[in-house]
């Protein structure tokens, strides 16, 4: 599964907005958000869709992010994080 690449990411460009929102991460590249000095979330597309994987209590979890609804779904999870690591909103 490949990082997701330009087009991708245009299409995700809500999604990507509403994580700039979230003053603890940290956009080092287009799409690829830290928190503190540790990746974070990142995107990757394949034949399937587009995935966002979110670093989870020290593991990655995938999650799909085709539609509103799954991006409510990972952002709600992200925030989630957030929380706990004392970077939420």
């Amino acid at each position: 599964m490949k990082h997701a690449g330009p087009e991708a990411l245009l299409a995700l460009a809500p999604l990507l907005a509403e994580l700039r929102q979230r003053p603890a991460l940290r956009e080092k590249s287009p799409g690829v958000f830290y928190l503190k000095s540790k990746a974070f979330a990142h995107f990757h597309e394949d034949p399937a869709g587009l995935f966002a994987d979110v670093r989870i209590a020290d593991a990655w979890a995938r999650f799909p992010v085709n539609s509103r609804r799954e991006w409510t779904q990972v952002l709600a999870e992200i925030d989630r994080t957030l929380r706990g690591a004392g970077g939420g909103r």
